[in-house]
């Protein structure tokens, strides 16, 4: 009983592909199926430390958890981790194996090179495209030899006609796995119909052959005044609608792309319960350029009383009880954006008067006082903000871990993805082991500083550092003694696997999963150009 599969395709990036694929999975799981999440290749600056050291999407990590299973490298064996616009870090199985523009990846031409090697493009040149579809086809035959079912993620758009010739992560593993493809599509953002004809009739035949149908996400009001229009769209294409999804606000798991918070917004819509306390608490996030990881700062918008914005000028500062320096791919660029804002000087200000600073990976670096980065930005010596007395160097290996210990009296895990090693040189120990040695960070009155991601996720750790941060910022503020945040995100996945299980057409799913594409499926012209 395995084998079986499906990949879920979008009309565009942010189409919903991520959240339909942890719905199905949660659905599935449910049912008493064994399923497994696989996206061939990601680009995202939000990655996880799977327990055996690897780096994966951080989207793949939490369809893992719908599935109620470990995550692991074979689920996303390819990561692009954007540097800027024109260049990324390539993650391979887990592991960076160098820099590398996006022409270099996509293009034909290169010279050869071994496989994990640390020089840029190493193991990606000369053929690449083959080898790196054999790498991803392994990876998924390995799952689909273990799991019952595998649901695939796909990336972008399927019809992205210019990138075809060298595609691994839609159609191409489609064709490679002769998996059958559902496309799901935004009907809040308008043309939907439009969008489902355009993608299919943009394909080759044997690209077509393989898209069974497609799925309506994020639709508001009656279904009867649609059902019209999905009529015309099976009549044009010959291909079912397998559901229709409604807007639901608060049900984004953890986005792919740090690049896309937009600024001055909450962290995420979501109904909490009011505060305990006689005084919320207010977060300010920088949101810094290339910013990573951002889904450190959930755990703190997800207790009630708290409320966390990103902000990107100084005064927006000056209220704010807890200013939280984020990751970034980008740390020396991150700090000449704080200083050319004005943003490092309001920084300096609030440290030297005890209001709260915490840093996380790049934003702990950025707080030492210097740093050497040979690297990542390729700078040398780069001053830092001088608060927290720790120097910094780049390392070419990188750091994936997933380390516990115990902080403020309260046991913490985390996971730890950083070239930078920081060297302490003074100050109070932020990370420790059962034994008080020290682990990780650095504390210097009110600003904290770690390399740990994922930190503020321990409960009673969170709550420890929340009253600390309340007490220093003269707030009656009490953390809810009861907030579980692996409980609410479990709760937030069973509401991504209702939505199918209510608003799909479950057996249909089921068989497409099971037996593939239905056979016959018409052409719709032009299919892709020669």
């Amino acid at each position: 009983m395995n084998g079986r599969g499906l990949l879920v395709a979008g009309t565009t990036s942010d189409a919903g592909k991520s959240v339909v694929t942890a719905g199905i999975c949660r659905w599935l799981v449910r049912q008493g199926v064994k399923v497994a999440p696989f996206k061939a290749q990601n680009m995202s600056l939000n990655s996880f430390v799977t327990r055996e050291g690897a780096e994966i999407g951080r989207a793949q990590a939490m369809q893992a958890q719908a599935c109620r299973v470990e995550p692991t490298a074979l689920m996303n064996p390819v990561l692009l981790k954007p540097g800027g616009e024109q260049s990324s870090q390539v993650v391979l199985l887990g592991k960076p194996v160098g820099e590398m523009s996006a022409r270099g990846f996509f293009g034909e031409s290169g010279g050869a090179g071994k496989s994990g090697e640390s020089s840029p493009g190493a193991g990606l040149h000369g053929g690449r495209r083959q080898r790196l579809l054999g790498t991803v086809l392994e990876c998924l035959a390995e799952l689909r030899g273990t799991y019952d079912a595998v649901i695939c993620e796909g990336a972008g758009s399927p019809a992205e006609i210019n990138l075809r010739r060298t595609d691994i992560v839609n159609m191409g593993i489609a064709r490679g796995a002769r998996l059958p493809v559902l496309v799901v599509g935004d009907i809040d953002r308008g043309g939907v119909f439009a969008s489902f004809f355009g993608t299919v009739a943009l394909l080759s035949p044997e690209d077509q052959e393989l898209v069974a149908g497609f799925l309506v996400n994020k639709f508001r009001g009656d279904v009867g005044l649609l059902e019209p229009g999905l009529d015309m769209l099976h009549g044009l294409t010959g291909r079912h609608t397998y559901g229709v999804l409604p807007f639901r606000h608060g049900l984004g798991i953890d986005e792919e792309d740090g690049l896309r918070v937009s600024l001055r917004g909450t962290v995420r819509e979501s109904n909490v319960a009011p505060p305990v306390g006689q005084d919320v608490l207010r977060v300010a996030v920088c949101a810094v350029p290339l910013m990573s990881n951002f889904t450190d700062v959930d755990a703190l918008a997800a207790e009630p009383g708290v409320v966390v914005r990103f902000v990107d000028r100084p005064e927006e500062l000056a209220d704010a009880d807890l200013v939280i320096l984020p990751g970034t791919r980008g740390t020396v660029r991150a700090l000449e954006w704080l200083r050319e804002r004005g943003l490092a000087d309001a920084i300096r200000r609030r440290a030297a008067e005890g209001r709260p600073v915490l840093g996380i990976c790049g934003g702990f670096q950025v707080l030492g006082e210097h740093i050497e980065d040979d690297v990542e930005s390729r700078r040398g010596h780069v001053d830092g903000l001088g608060i927290l007395p720790v120097r910094v160097r780049f390392a070419r290996e990188k750091t994936l871990t997933r380390p516990t210990g115990q902080a403020l009296g309260e046991h913490v895990e985390g996971y730890e993805i950083h070239h930078g090693v920081a060297e302490v040189l003074g100050g109070d120990v932020f990370f420790a082991d059962d034994s008080g040695h020290p682990l990780d960070g650095c504390r210097v009155g009110q600003t904290w500083g770690t390399h740990w991601h994922g930190s503020l996720e321990s409960d009673a750790f969170r709550r420890a550092f929340l009253r600390e941060v309340a007490a220093a910022a003269g707030r009656r503020f009490v953390p809810a003694p009861d907030t579980s945040f692996a409980e609410l995100r479990e709760e937030q996945l069973d509401r991504l696997g209702d939505l199918i299980e209510q608003h799909a057409d479950t057996d249909a799913l089921w068989r497409l999963i099971e037996s593939g594409a239905p056979q016959g499926l018409p052409f719709i012209p032009p299919g892709a150009p020669a």
